[in-house]
């Protein structure tokens, strides 16, 4: 592959180009969503070189800069695809080759960077951002596509089911050529709707939650509760290993680790213990809100499917969310399992969650817990109790980690 270095040898050049998403809608706001955007980008991207990233028209475009080599180019540009498609607030990434905009220079991209020989169908689709180019978008793609047929005679047009659709973008004095775009991660920048506190266990529901709030734009700080000896080291190193795998596109956040043994033990010996798994629920709320009030978030995050367990029928989530001090966001509450199973594949948390290590939540499980829970048992027990003094202990003695995510691991 040919690159350049000036216009005036009028050579290719691969560029990523970013769609923004839905942030496009906002009004005088904007720019300080895309702002963050650019910021998040350019943290993302300093582990692969030194890029310029600018944006224009509703698309960020990312280069190397003009001292790399031309031979470490195109690895850049796939390193800086792959970063960016994990980027929240961006709708398509396409990597494109930018070339001058005659036609023969177009022609070279769509050789270089639309994989056409192996093709046997093709259409070309073009878009004249730029009005002052002489030719229109009907006559550019009939003039790209016969230069195209003249050149790879193999290939016919299908307009209906093109096995390679050639995009030819003319922009801001430059032409870009690609293929169909990957889909970006949609939704907001992390950051830009607020702070909340994830509910962290090791199972397969909190890091889809996690992801699907941080998505709509809010930086997490992650909560999990760790019942040594009954739940192991590796437990927790399964726990830290998905706030890693949720930093990939979070970017880096904390994780608080909540010694819970003396509360759950103290709640086993005095509360009713059909109502445990209730009250063990209530009590992370509380110490949740404690962390939440710190870190200057105002909102709590759990996995919560309805009816999924006996601890999340619409009875037992209305008792636990009222021990919280803060709203409780539950985004998975109207998913079914098969669903939540999906997005975590998705995510690339599944293969963690499923480590056989369990959790805090399974300590002490109830034979026959409460389905349609009232308040007032609830309510009595936890005035009986002394475990709540317990709570102030464990918000203090939890440990703050700081989680980054190693995009070379």
């Amino acid at each position: 592959m040919i690159y350049y270095r000036g216009w005036e040898e009028s050579l290719l050049s691969p560029v990523l180009m970013l769609k923004l998403g839905e942030m496009v809608l906002k009004g005088l706001n904007r720019a300080r969503f895309e702002q963050r955007l650019l910021d998040t980008l350019r943290r993302r991207l300093a582990a692969f070189g030194a890029f310029s990233v600018r944006s224009l028209q509703s698309t960020v475009y990312v280069e190397p800069e003009d001292d790399v080599p031309p031979e470490c180019r195109e690895a850049m540009i796939r390193q800086a695809r792959d970063a960016a498609l994990l980027v929240f607030g961006l709708a398509a990434v396409t990597v494109a080759e930018k070339t001058p905009t005659d036609m023969p220079s177009i022609l070279d991209g769509a050789l270089s960077r639309c994989g056409l020989e192996s093709a046997k169908t093709f259409k070309v689709e073009a878009r004249r951002a730029d009005k002052s180019y002489p030719l229109t978008s009907p006559q550019i793609c009939s003039e790209l596509g016969a230069l195209l047929l003249e050149r790879l005679p193999h290939l016919t047009v299908d307009v209906h089911t093109p096995e390679v659709t050639v995009w030819a973008e003319i922009r801001e004095g430059h032409a870009y050529v690609h293929t169909a775009p990957l889909p970006g991660a949609g939704g907001l920048p992390a950051g830009m709707s607020g702070k909340a506190v994830l509910l962290l266990s090791g199972g397969i529901d909190s890091p889809v939650a996690g992801w699907r709030m941080a998505r709509r734009g809010l930086e997490l700080t992650a909560v999990h509760f760790h019942s040594y000896p009954y739940t192991s080291q590796e437990a927790l190193e399964k726990v830290k290993g998905l706030a890693r795998r949720l930093a990939a596109w979070h970017g880096p956040m904390k994780l608080y680790v909540v010694p819970f043994t003396a509360v759950q033990e103290r709640m086993r010996a005095e509360g009713p213990e059909d109502y445990f798994t209730l009250l063990m629920r209530r009590s992370m709320a509380r110490i949740a809100s404690r962390i939440a009030r710190r870190e200057g978030c105002a909102a709590l995050i759990t996995g919560e499917s309805l009816g999924q367990v006996a601890s999340q029928t619409l009875e037992a989530m209305a008792v636990t969310g009222t021990a919280a001090a803060f709203p409780v966001f539950r985004p998975l509450v109207g998913m079914d399992k098969e669903e939540i199973v999906s997005a975590a594949r998705q995510i690339g948390t599944f293969e963690t969650s499923i480590q056989p290590f369990e959790d805090c939540c399974t300590v002490f499980t109830p034979r026959h817990p409460r389905t349609k829970p009232r308040p007032g048992p609830v309510l009595d027990a936890e005035a009986g109790g002394t475990w709540l003094a317990l709570e102030e202990d464990a918000t203090a003695g939890a440990e703050r980690l700081e989680v980054t995510y190693d995009p070379h691991c």
